[in-house]
């Protein structure tokens, strides 16, 4: 066993942008495409995400500082540091659940898709740091690494589900047919937006407003092209930022570069998916009597939308708004403010880039987000200590997590499983959070009771 677990960690260890390509080129094998195509798919699936990579670095790089800065330069005092995702994720492969985690994702995958309760063949190794970011605090919650294991399988399985029902959002918003995101902040986030969006189709007035890059083009011609307000939102981060001329132009220039790159770079991928995908439906819709299969990916190939871009770049703001007119809050937000655009990407698409509805709904993300950041800084600080973390400097040090450290699944499996510290919290969020599932499986049965009856007819 040992030995199958040091492999695990190595294929790891590689990062995404070198084992993605490893897996779907040996994916790609196992539906026998040729091996030259397979490779070249592989390839281009890895040169896509190191593209991912460089852009997504270069939010990090420019736009976390500036948000720093901003919240600075305001007097914010929010004494606990959000870590963000590039802080919690090698924390969590650092942990103990982390290389059993892997296993138990696929084995649940195995069984849910023999059982025919998903249609999601999860290939995304790398992000299964989610599942067992929510084994790691509740094996620290409950000291059982049983229950660790099991939060890990009940999180997988939740997050399948979540890929079968957003798959048709993917489809016919994003336009990637046979995608789907079943894990990351926007899969766990998205139900929250479904019943926003119907309860705003259900408003007079409210229900005709529509803010969308189609819109905003045509108010402002070519000043509403994507690149120009990704300019134009960049200098006035800039600007609250406290910035130089020099400095909001740098930022407004990055800025415009990501909004033109990332689409390109997710082309890539896309390029590279088409051969592998196509043949993965065609040799399981044989052997399971025409059923139709999504592979399963990083939540990264959303951010190629400019309405995501877009709305990534006014939630900067917007949230660090909300951290501090929350009360009782501590977090700053910080390491996850560049890559905002994970928690409101599955938004955006249910809400078909409608930015007025996404307000509405990445508001409320938002909240719930760093409300339950809070409530996890403790076992958040605890991973980092027992996994020996340079991010704690000293004993007094604390950190948290928006990505993750402000799961709902996370959150209310360590206070189920831990001990409830805050029965009002654990009970609000457990009932918002239940309800949007369960009225987002309403909805998505509902939509495939319709296109079964308009195939039938």
């Amino acid at each position: 066993m040992e030995p199958v677990l040091k492999a695990i960690q190595f294929v790891v260890d590689l990062g995404p942008a070198v084992m993605l390509p490893i897996v779907m080129t040996v994916l790609a094998l196992c539906f026998r495409v040729r091996f030259g195509r397979a490779l070249r798919s592989g390839l281009m699936i890895g040169v896509g995400f190191v593209g991912i990579g460089l852009v997504v670095s270069l939010l990090t790089n420019n736009l976390g500082p500036a948000a720093h800065v901003m919240s600075q330069r305001f007097g914010i005092s929010l004494s606990v540091v959000d870590i963000g995702w590039p802080g919690a994720s090698p924390l969590t492969w650092a942990s103990r659940v982390a290389v059993l985690a892997i296993p138990v994702a696929i084995l649940v995958n195995i069984l849910m898709l023999l059982t025919r309760l998903t249609r999601v063949v999860n290939v995304d190794i790398w992000n299964i740091w989610h599942f067992a970011f929510s084994g790691a605090l509740v094996n620290l919650a409950t000291g059982s690494f049983a229950w660790a294991l099991a939060a890990v399988a009940v999180h997988a399985a939740v997050a399948y589900k979540f890929g079968d029902w957003f798959a048709p959002v993917l489809e016919e918003y994003y336009e990637l047919d046979g995608i789907a995101v079943p894990h990351g902040t926007s899969a766990y986030m998205g139900p929250v937006a479904v019943p926003v969006d119907w309860a705003l189709d259900r408003i007079p007035v409210v229900r005709s407003i529509n803010v969308n890059a189609g819109f905003i083009e045509k108010k402002f011609g070519a000043l509403g092209e994507p690149m120009v307000i990704g300019g134009v939102l960049g200098c006035v981060i800039g600007a609250l930022a406290g910035y130089d001329v020099k400095g909001i132009l740098s930022l407004g220039i990055q800025m415009a570069a990501v909004m033109v790159l990332m689409p390109k770079v997710v082309k890539c991928i896309m390029e590279g998916l088409i051969p592998i995908s196509e043949a993965a439906r065609s040799s399981l819709q044989k052997r399971f009597s025409g059923a139709r299969f999504y592979i399963g990916l990083d939540p990264a190939i959303l951010l190629g939308d400019s309405q995501v871009i877009s709305a990534s770049l006014l939630f900067v703001p917007l949230t660090i708004a909300i951290a501090i007119l929350m009360p009782g809050n501590e977090v700053l937000p910080f390491g996850d403010l560049a890559t905002i655009g994970f928690f409101i990407a599955m938004a955006v698409g249910i809400h078909k880039g409608n930015l007025f509805r996404t307000l509405i709904s990445g508001t409320i993300i938002m909240i719930i987000t760093v409300w339950i950041a809070n409530q996890t800084i403790a076992l958040n600080t605890m991973l980092a200590k027992s996994v020996g973390s340079s991010l704690i400097a000293n004993e007094s040090t604390r950190i948290a997590s928006l990505d993750q450290g402000g799961s709902p699944i996370t959150y209310l499996m360590t206070q189920g499983l831990g001990g409830i510290t805050n029965l009002n919290g654990f009970v609000v969020i457990g009932v918002l959070y239940v309800f949007c599932i369960v009225f987002t499986a309403l909805i998505y049965r509902s939509r495939m009771a319709r296109k079964r009856a308009a195939a039938a007819g």
